[in-house]
């Protein structure tokens, strides 16, 4: 490929960048904003398919939030796109408070015991996760999956509403920055000099 690294990073240092990426979370958080602000949609598209993506990384269901929010987006109607850009809210530095506020949710609602302390939730399920059984994840996963619901609304909801006037602000202050571009440029076929009836 043309821009291909030449040394390719190792192990350690890709999952360094999937932490904390080169060029820090600000400038990654800005990066993802403009996308989601530039997609051509219409606001309430663009909000309610990031607001699906946001809703989908609260569920512990990790490899399958991509498919999750594309397939809530299909039935919202809302944009593709923007629900894969939403399912950015859910990262290595946000799981770990995501999965102990659902864990502690889901056992509540549950009134069920916990069956890890909530500091201790981030470290067991990634454990239990890669031993890749499902009776050692259930205990873990029916609380998370339940406080994922309630919870998952609330963020998803509030992303609704700030994404939604940000793109309304976004557009109109485009469609007028195009307006006056276009008032701006003298038309071409007017202002031709020698016309045949000179």
């Amino acid at each position: 490929m043309l821009f291909r690294r030449r040394i390719k990073p190792t192990r350690i240092e890709r999952l360094r960048i999937a932490v904390w990426p080169r060029k820090g979370w600000l400038r990654s958080s800005r990066y993802y904003s403009k996308r989601v602000l530039r997609l051509t949609a219409t606001p309430h598209a663009i909000a309610i398919g990031f607001a699906a993506g946001t809703f989908a990384s609260f569920t512990p269901l990790i490899g399958f939030h991509f498919l999750i929010a594309f397939g809530l987006a299909y039935l919202v109607r809302g944009n593709l796109i923007a629900s894969a850009l939403g399912t950015s809210i859910g990262n290595p530095l946000t799981f770990p408070f995501i999965w102990a506020a659902t864990y502690e949710i889901g056992s509540w609602v549950l009134h069920s015991e916990p069956a890890a302390s909530t500091h201790q939730v981030h470290a067991q399920f990634q454990a239990r996760l890669l031993t890749k059984s499902i009776d050692a994840l259930l205990p873990m996963l029916k609380p998370m999956l339940v406080g994922a619901i309630p919870l998952g609304l609330i963020v998803a909801t509030v992303s609704y509403f700030v994404v939604l006037k940000s793109v309304e602000v976004y557009q109109l202050r485009r469609r007028m920055t195009l307006a006056k571009r276009r008032r701006a440029t003298p038309n071409s076929g007017n202002d031709t000099p020698g016309t045949a009836g000179d």
